[in-house]
């Protein structure tokens, strides 16, 4: 299958991971000054974007993360810095397990649940794509904006109406939706103690969707990112591109640290 990805910029390779119903798009707030010190690869996970589904595989974030390492395998890009959110720091962590990254930077990360969660149906998901023509209008809007996008950004108002239409059309469109949805809420991640390359999880401080987990191993970094929500690309693109950058020069130094 064909993986789309975006790549640009010199340095280090640095490769970003979506959440859940995004594209690679949700990383364009902070995509230029990453650039400016990294190689960046911002990748459409299968089933997302401009990637298709996985064919005849249950698409579980280990799945999910066995394509991108094939992908990785083909660009020659060995153990990268991986920066994921939500569903795409699980995929993260999946990488760092096999040993398909150098050092992980999960923002939000999904997986960490002390138990499968309970099967839910996709009805936003589904009431995305009914309500698609109106979402252009209502992006254009501040109200329409807080609307869309309040349960995953802390602050709609920061979020460009052509950025926030993008978002929710592509959430409404993904064609993996639904099966990754379903394979990811049935599973957990376990094996974080049992990652060796270095591992910072983030926790955005309005994030609604996602709880951090009440005990880590030691091997882990834990910091808050003050001021953000779930997705923080718009919320604190600034102390996201710092946190980022910090952790290629060694333990990553805490914006807020716990």
């Amino acid at each position: 299958m064909t993986i789309a990805f975006d790549r640009a910029g010199d340095g280090p390779p640095l490769v970003l991971l979506h959440a859940l119903g995004a594209d690679r798009r949700v990383w364009d707030p902070i995509a230029g000054p990453l650039r400016a010190a990294h190689e960046v690869i911002a990748v459409d996970l299968p089933g997302f974007g401009q990637s298709p589904p996985l064919r005849r595989t249950t698409p579980t974030p280990r799945a999910l993360a066995e394509k991108v390492a094939t992908l990785l395998g083909e660009l020659a890009i060995e153990r990268p810095h991986v920066v994921g959110n939500s569903l795409g720091g699980w995929v993260a962590l999946e990488l760092a397990l096999a040993g398909d990254a150098g050092r992980v930077t999960a923002i939000a990360p999904a997986g960490l649940w002390s138990a499968p969660l309970v099967p839910k149906p996709s009805l936003a998901h589904r009431l995305a794509r009914t309500l698609e023509p109106l979402i252009e209008p209502a992006a254009r809007t501040r109200r329409g904006r807080r609307l869309l996008l309040s349960s995953s950004v802390a602050y709609p108002d920061r979020v460009p109406g052509r950025d926030a239409a993008r978002l929710v059309h592509a959430y409404a469109r993904a064609p993996g939706f639904i099966a990754v949805n379903d394979a990811m809420r049935a599973a957990t991640f376990t094996a974080l103690d049992r990652i060796r390359c270095p591992v910072t999880l983030v926790w955005p401080e309005h994030d609604r969707l996602v709880e951090r987990p009440a005990r880590l191993p030691g091997n882990v970094t834990s910091m808050t990112l003050p001021d953000a929500g779930h997705v923080p690309m718009w919320d604190a693109p600034a102390a996201l591109v710092a946190l980022i950058t910090a952790a290629d020069r060694g333990p990553t130094q805490p914006i807020s640290a716990d």
